[in-house]
């Protein structure tokens, strides 16, 4: 989903990595497959939670709340058996396309292991939606951040790229104030990636410097309509003491969560259902991304489909 924006250092491959091969498709099918098994782990989590409160809701359980739970953890568990392995052997590729394949998918595995920094999940009591509506607006890194990232300002959007389930948008922050802290291993200006890859998952994709990022997955998942369950993964190819720079991660995360929290409760106060009405999205460039998540799932009043389509799961 990510690794794209990381330099993989696998030597042995650089020679061939200017044209398609075999290999290129081999690990190309290898991705989706692992793409595919990676999203229905939280689905499936998400369900058995679902049915759980469910089931749980009335005071008892009855025999076909037992049945449903039971089914769901079956499948649950033989999902995580099904976890894709190679699906390419040596009968499939000659001898030395076999051993690059198996060299570039180790080394793979082993670059997004070692870039994987932390991992954070909560249960807010919020909707969804306003997670949604938070993630997507860039103006919020001014005002509800302003804090945490020390009056950073927008420069401007330079690219915005819409997608099948979601769209790309790259803009060019500055930093303001002389004194912000962000000058050490930064430039004044650089160009960030925000990506709504599903209606759950956006990414924030931040360079640092020498070609270095910083990378945060959030995933943002529905549980009813005022709560949703929200996970936090940080990439990175900093070279740092990792355990220090894990420190640093996990500190900046509480605190920019911190500081969502009365904003978040501010949006549940209020209507937000309306500005998931394409009429009423605002036409601003720093809301493109959230306009164009309005336009695929967005519903005329609320954003009521997602919801619903996680409880059909």
């Amino acid at each position: 989903m990510f690794t794209h924006c990381f330099k993989i250092n696998d030597t042995s491959s650089e020679n061939k990595i200017n044209h398609v091969s075999n290999v290129e498709i081999a690990l190309f099918i290898d991705q989706i497959k692992n793409n595919i098994w990676l999203f229905g782990i939280p689905s499936w989590l998400f369900g058995i939670t679902d049915r759980s409160i469910a089931a749980f809701a009335d005071g008892y359980l009855s025999p076909v709340d037992i049945f449903q739970l039971f089914t769901a953890f079956f499948f649950f568990v033989s999902w995580l058996y099904l976890k894709p392995e190679e699906s390419f052997n040596s009968n499939d590729l000659v001898p030395s396309e076999y051993q690059e394949y198996l060299a570039r998918t180790q080394a793979n595995k082993l670059q997004v292991k070692k870039l994987h920094m932390i991992s954070q999940e909560y249960i807010l009591p919020f909707p969804y939606t306003c997670q949604i509506y938070h993630l997507l607006n860039l103006k919020h890194l001014e005002t509800v951040h302003n804090f945490s990232l020390n009056n950073l300002k927008i420069f401007q959007i330079s690219h915005f790229q819409p997608t099948s389930t979601g769209g790309i948008i790259k803009f060019q922050t500055i930093l303001d104030s002389p004194a912000n802290p962000l000058r050490i291993w930064r430039q004044p200006i650089v160009e960030v990636d925000l990506i709504l890859h599903t209606p759950y998952t956006v990414e924030l994709s931040i360079p640092v410097y020498d070609n270095k990022r910083i990378i945060v997955i959030f995933h943002a998942f529905p549980l009813n309509d005022s709560e949703h369950q929200f996970f936090v993964d940080i990439y990175s190819d900093l070279e740092w003491p990792k355990p220090l720079l894990q420190i640093i991660l996990h500190f900046a995360s509480c605190l920019t969560l911190f500081e969502d929290l009365p904003y978040l409760k501010a949006l549940n106060d209020k209507n937000i259902g309306r500005l998931f009405n394409l009429s009423r999205a605002s036409n601003h460039e720093t809301a493109l991304l959230f306009k164009r998540f309005v336009e695929l799932y967005g519903s005329s009043g609320e954003a009521t489909k997602l919801l619903e389509g996680r409880e059909e799961s």
